[in-house]
C-alpha cells in the first residue's frame, strides 16, 4: 500500500512538468529572415566610405575621363579610418571600391584605371588590401561597394562589359577575405566618358545586367556575402538619403513587384506588410552634405541633433544604419567629422546608461501554455534567444512591469524573435502615474529593434499593450531608460532685408555671438528679430535655465543681405514671381522651361552692388513631391552686364536622391551681376525650379 502510495504521488509530482514539455514552441509565421541576415541586423551601425579621383577633383560624380595620377593621398592612414570607426561603435566598413567613374582602388587585372597607374606608393598600393588587414586587426567586418555603372568604359552597355563588372566582383570576393555586404548603386546609364565617345548610353538596369546570373555568381564564390541594392537583393534601400526610415517599417518586400518595376522607391521607407520575401531596410547618409570630401564642406557637418534623430529614426525604426564618412585628401577622416562621431556616442551611451526594467515584477495576461519556457520575464534576460510568447490564437495582449517606487522614464527599446517572423501591427505605451494609466505612445510595427522617444514620467508601472498582429505576438526585449536632457540647437534665419530671427523649442533662454566666438550666458540674450545686414557668421546657443544643459552651437554664415537684388531678366517663366529665389526662403520657389521654352533657360540678377565672390549655391525646391531638380548647370559673373565671365559649369551630381543645397566654388572675382543657366533637367524634364540662389563672399 505504502508503494502504491509513493507511485501514486510521483505522478501527481511530474505531471505538470511533462505538460509544460508539451507546450510547442511558436511557429515560424510568413517570410524569414536567414541567419546571414540577423547577423546583418544585429550589425545595427556601419561606416561607409566614399574616397577616390572625385576627392581630388572636388566632384561627386566623376565623368569618367579623370586621369589616375590624379590619385595622391599625401598621409593615407586605413588604420585611422579603422580606430575611429571602432571608437563611435560602429561594426564595419564599407569601402567604395569603384565608383561611377570607374577608377579602381584595388590593382584590378582588368583595367589600367586604378592605383596601379597613381603616384600612390609608385603604384604598388592595394587600398582595398590595405582596409581588409585594418579591418581584421580591430575586429570590423569589411564591405564593399562597386559601382554597375562605369562612365569611363568604352563597351559599357555591351554585353563584354558585364563580363568585365563580374570579373571585378571575383577579384573583390576572392581576394580579400570575407565581405559581409556587397553594396550595388542604383545609378545605372547616363551620360558619360565612355572611352572618348562622350554620350549618353540608357540600359535597363533590371534586364541589362542579368541580376539572377550575378547573384548565383556571388553566392558561389562568397556565400556568407549579403547583397544590397538592385536585383534579388537580401537588403534594401531606404528610399532617401537622410539615413531615416518610416515609423511603420516592414522588413518585408514585394520583390516580385519590384523587379517588375511596380514598387516606387518611396515605398522603401515603410517596406510592405504583405510583402513575400524578408529584405529589410539599410538607411544610409552622409555625415556631411556630400558622399564625397569637399573642403567647402568642413564647416558643414551634421550637426548633432540631426545625428541624433538619425541614430533613433535609423536603428531606432528597425533598420541598419550606414553612415558616410567622406576621406579627405589627406587618405584621413576630417577631424570635425570625427569630433562630430565623439559627441554622438557620448549622446547615445548617456542614453542608454541605465536599465530600468530588469529588476521590476513583470507579468502578462497572456503566456503560451502558461509555460515558464514563454513567460513575460524573458524580456528581461538578456537573452537575445529568449521570448515571450502568447498563445497562437492571441493576437492582441499586455505586459506589464511594476516599479518597486516611482520612476523617470523617457526611452523605451522593443525586439521582436525575428528568427520566427516580423508580426506586430499595432501597440501602444501606458504609465501608471499617481494610479491614472496614460497613454503616451501609439505605434505600429517593431520588427527587429523599435527605440521610443517621449517626454520624461515620473511612472509607478509600465504597460505595453500589442493591440494587433498578424500571429500570436513573440517578443524578445523590452527595456526602459530615463536618458538625460537633451537641448536642441536654435535654429537661425535671415531675409532678404538682413532681419534675423532666431528659433528654439521649449521657449529656453538664446545666447548669440556676431564675431565668430561660441556664446555663452555673458552673450547677447536674443530678445527678438533683429537686423544684420553686413556679411556675418551668427552663433546662438539655447539653455535649459532649470538643469543648466546647453544645446550645441549653431552657426549661420551670410554674405551681405540681398535687399538690393534685383532680378533682371529671365528667358521664360513669370518674372512677377521670380523674386521668390532671392528671397531668402528655402520654402518658396520659382519655376521656368517648359515645352515651348526648352533648355536651356537663364536668368540674370543685379546684386546693387560690387562684390567679391569666390562660389554660388543653388537651393532646389524643398516642397512638393516633383521638384523639377536642375542636373547641369552655367554660372556666369559680369561687372557691366555686358562683358560675362564663365565661372562654373558641370552638374549637380546625385541630386536626385539628396536635394538639398548645391554648393559650387571658384577663383574669387569681383561681380554685380550673376547669370545662372538650368542646361537640363533630372529624368530630362522641360520644367525647372530654384528655391534660393546665393553667392559666396570672400571676406
Amino acid at each position: 500500500m505504502k508503494n502504491i502510495f509513493l507511485i501514486l504521488s510521483f505522478f501527481c509530482i511530474i505531471t505538470p512538468v511533462c505538460s509544460q514539455e508539451l507546450v510547442k514552441s511558436p511557429a515560424p509565421f510568413g517570410p524569414l529572415p536567414t541567419q546571414k541576415q540577423i547577423d546583418w541586423q544585429e550589425m545595427e551601425f556601419y561606416a561607409f566610405v566614399h574616397f577616390s579621383l572625385n576627392t581630388f577633383t572636388n566632384k561627386e560624380w566623376g565623368y569618367g575621363d579623370e586621369s589616375p595620377e590624379l590619385f595622391n593621398p599625401t598621409h593615407l592612414d586605413v588604420r585611422q579610418w579603422a580606430r575611429v570607426v571602432k571608437a563611435a561603435g560602429m561594426k564595419g566598413i564599407i569601402l567604395v571600391a569603384k565608383h561611377h567613374d570607374g577608377f579602381c582602388l584595388w590593382p584590378s587585372a582588368y583595367t589600367e584605371r586604378s592605383v596601379k597607374n597613381s603616384p600612390w606608393k609608385q603604384g604598388k598600393g592595394d587600398l582595398v588590401k590595405d582596409l581588409a588587414e585594418a579591418c581584421k586587426e580591430y575586429g570590423l567586418k569589411l564591405g564593399l561597394y562597386l559601382s554597375p555603372w562605369d562612365r569611363n568604359r568604352a563597351d559599357y552597355g555591351k554585353p563584354e562589359y558585364v563580363t568585365y563588372f563580374r570579373n571585378q566582383l571575383k577579384e573583390l570576393l576572392t581576394n580579400y577575405g570575407d565581405v559581409f555586404e556587397m553594396w550595388f548603386d542604383g545609378a545605372n546609364g547616363g551620360d558619360g566618358y565612355y572611352g572618348g565617345a562622350n554620350e549618353t548610353r540608357k540600359i535597363n538596369t533590371l534586364e541589362y545586367y542579368k541580376w539572377d546570373e550575378t547573384y548565383k555568381l556571388i553566392y558561389k564564390i562568397a556565400p556568407k556575402t549579403l547583397v544590397w541594392g538592385v536585383g534579388p537583393s537580401e537588403a534594401r534601400w531606404i528610399g532617401n538619403e537622410e539615413g531615416r526610415a518610416g515609423k511603420t517599417n516592414w522588413s518585408l518586400l514585394r520583390q516580385k513587384d519590384e523587379l517588375a518595376g511596380k514598387v516606387h522607391y518611396t515605398e522603401f521607407m515603410s517596406g510592405h506588410e504583405d510583402g513575400e520575401k524578408w529584405v529589410p531596410g539599410e538607411a544610409d547618409v552622409s555625415i556631411r552634405p556630400g558622399w564625397f570630401y569637399h573642403s567647402v564642406e568642413d564647416d558643414k557637418v551634421r550637426p548633432l541633433d540631426e545625428m541624433v534623430d538619425i541614430y533613433y529614426e535609423s536603428i531606432g525604426r528597425n533598420a541598419t544604419l550606414l553612415l558616410n564618412l567622406p576621406v579627405d585628401k589627406r587618405g584621413l577622416v576630417h577631424e570635425n567629422d570625427e569630433a562630430r562621431l565623439k559627441e554622438l556616442v557620448t549622446t547615445i551611451k548617456a542614453d542608454f546608461k541605465t536599465e530600468l526594467l530588469a529588476g521590476t515584477k513583470i507579468s502578462a495576461n497572456n503566456v503560451r501554455g502558461n509555460s515558464a519556457e514563454f513567460a513575460a520575464k524573458n524580456v528581461s534576460d538578456g537573452n537575445k534567444n529568449s521570448y515571450w510568447a502568447t498563445d497562437d490564437p492571441v493576437k492582441t495582449a499586455s505586459i506589464l512591469f511594476e516599479f518597486g517606487k516611482p520612476t523617470a522614464i523617457n526611452r523605451i527599446l522593443l525586439q521582436e524573435y525575428i528568427a520566427l517572423g516580423q508580426r506586430v501591427k499595432a501597440f501602444n505605451v501606458e504609465l501608471k502615474v499617481d494610479g491614472t494609466w496614460k497613454t503616451v505612445a501609439t505605434e505600429t510595427t517593431i520588427g527587429y529593434k523599435r527605440i521610443l522617444r517621449i517626454d520624461r514620467v515620473k511612472a509607478s508601472a509600465l504597460r505595453i499593450n500589442i493591440t494587433d498582429s498578424k500571429a500570436g505576438i513573440v517578443i524578445s526585449n523590452i527595456q526602459a531608460y530615463n536618458a538625460p536632457t537633451f537641448v536642441r540647437m536654435p535654429e537661425i534665419q535671415r531675409d532678404k532685408n538682413g532681419d534675423v530671427t532666431i528659433k528654439t523649442e521649449d521657449k529656453n533662454p538664446v545666447y548669440y555671438s556676431l564675431d565668430g566666438k561660441n556664446p555663452t550666458k555673458k552673450s547677447t540674450l536674443y530678445k527678438g528679430v533683429f537686423k544684420y545686414n553686413k556679411a556675418v557668421t551668427i552663433k546662438a546657443v539655447a539653455i535649459d535655465a532649470s538643469e543648466n544643459i546647453s544645446s550645441a552651437v549653431k552657426t549661420a554664415k551670410y554674405g551681405a543681405s540681398k535687399e538690393n537684388w534685383k532680378i533682371l531678366s529671365a528667358s521664360s517663366g513669370d518674372l512677377a514671381l521670380a523674386n521668390r529665389i532671392i528671397d531668402g526662403n528655402p520654402n518658396t520657389d520659382w519655376s521656368f522651361g517648359n515645352d515651348a521654352n526648352q533648355l536651356p533657360q537663364e536668368i540674370t540678377i543685379d546684386m546693387g552692388s560690387i562684390l567679391t565672390v569666390n562660389g554660388f549655391t543653388y537651393v532646389p525646391q524643398q516642397v512638393g513631391n516633383n521638384l523639377n531638380l536642375i542636373s547641369n548647370y552655367e554660372f556666369y559673373t559680369s561687372l557691366d552686364n555686358v562683358k560675362w565671365t564663365l565661372q562654373s559649369e558641370g552638374e549637380f551630381s546625385n541630386i536626385k536622391n539628396n536635394p538639398i543645397e548645391q554648393v559650387k566654388t571658384f577663383k574669387k572675382d569681383k561681380a554685380r551681376y550673376i547669370r545662372f543657366v538650368a542646361k537640363s533637367a533630372v529624368s530630362k524634364g522641360a520644367t525647372v525650379s530654384i528655391a534660393e540662389i546665393n553667392v559666396i563672399e570672400t571676406l
